[in-house]
């Protein structure tokens, strides 16, 4: 007996994936997949991205429309629990709980005769290596609709990322003559203070760009003055970051060097009628899917609860998020 989608969620969170750690998921997807295409004379396939490490992919025909989100999971490893209303456990809402609504849309779809993929990636949490290998093997589909925690609500935009690195140079010295050296940390924390007062963008739809200044580290000991001072930013992006870039570079000054390793950018998206709507302030896989057809972003769960030890997901957002799948599939394949 097929699972149902309560079942079929708590059995994917009850795999560790943690990302490069995806092969036993993906596992038990293929097999649980290969069934169901076979049910529904589809076909499914493995798409390598590193040992140990696939994504899965299933069809029906030409696909119109795929669905798609991804295996791997933050760290630590939370196993499933239930009670009435919800299902707890590291990743029910990010994205175990997307793909088993995705795949019972799917069944529902196909035995509507329409043509779907699904598609489920690795790495998504980290680098999204699983989305940059697939979109080189694009399927020719139109749409591709990706599944986050947006509480069932279609996405307006998402917002971008920009990752800037700040690194100070000192000369180190006893800390009782401080006059003798020249302090990293002190040159680093006057930039992160002006970076902090710094105004930024905001859109009266999308919102405001955002801070988050997420690592500092530096210094040798208390009693010396330090030669070395780094931080790790995040900004997110609502729209281009060249004149950000130039505005960051001016504020943070000369006595630090400022590098951009890491940018995705902020992306608006199309929305289907009737739905309401959201704006993502996170990132996603989408950017690294272009080939993939034009995107589109809803799932059932909250991102406020993502990545928490508390993480969970409503069983009524589970259970309406199928009818959702199936609405916008079939009114994006007219």
């Amino acid at each position: 007996m097929a699972m149902n989608i309560f079942e079929l969620t708590r059995a994917l969170v009850d795999i560790e994936s943690v990302t490069n750690n995806e092969k036993q998921v993906g596992d038990f997807l293929f097999t649980h997949l290969s069934a169901l295409a076979s049910r529904h004379e589809g076909c499914i396939e493995r798409i390598p991205v590193a040992p140990q490490r696939d994504n899965i992919f299933v069809r029906w025909g030409d696909p119109i429309v795929t669905l798609s989100t991804h295996m791997d999971t933050v760290p630590p490893f939370i196993p499933s629990s239930e009670d009435v209303a919800r299902i707890y456990g590291r990743g029910s809402c990010d994205a175990k709980g997307i793909i088993a609504a995705q795949i019972a849309a799917a069944e529902r779809l196909r035995q509507q005769r329409l043509h779907v993929g699904m598609l489920f990636v690795v790495g998504e949490e980290r680098d999204s290596l699983g989305a940059k290998v697939a979109n080189e093997q694009a399927a020719g589909c139109k749409y591709l609709v990706n599944g986050e925690p947006t509480e069932n609500r279609i996405a307006l935009a998402s917002k971008g990322t920009l990752r800037v690195e700040l690194t100070a140079s000192g000369r180190m010295a006893h800390s009782a003559y401080p006059e003798l050296g020249e302090s990293a940390i002190n040159k680093l924390l006057d930039a992160l203070g002006r970076l902090r007062v710094m105004p930024l963008p905001s859109d009266p739809e999308i919102g405001p760009c955002t801070l988050n200044i997420g690592l500092i580290e530096g210094g040798r000991a208390p009693n010396v003055i330090s030669d070395y001072a780094h931080a790790d930013l995040l900004y997110r992006l609502i729209g281009p970051s060249q004149d950000l870039r130039g505005q960051i570079m001016a504020t943070a000054g000369d006595q630090v060097k400022t590098t951009f390793p890491l940018e995705i950018p902020f992306l608006r998206l199309r929305t289907v009628d009737a739905l309401p709507t959201m704006t993502a302030a996170f990132t996603t896989d989408i950017p690294f899917l272009s080939n993939w057809g034009e995107p589109l972003l809803i799932g059932p769960g909250s991102i406020h609860v993502a990545h928490t030890e508390g993480e969970y997901i409503e069983k009524q957002q589970l259970a309406d998020a199928i009818d959702l799948y199936c609405k916008i599939a079939k009114q994006l394949a007219g």
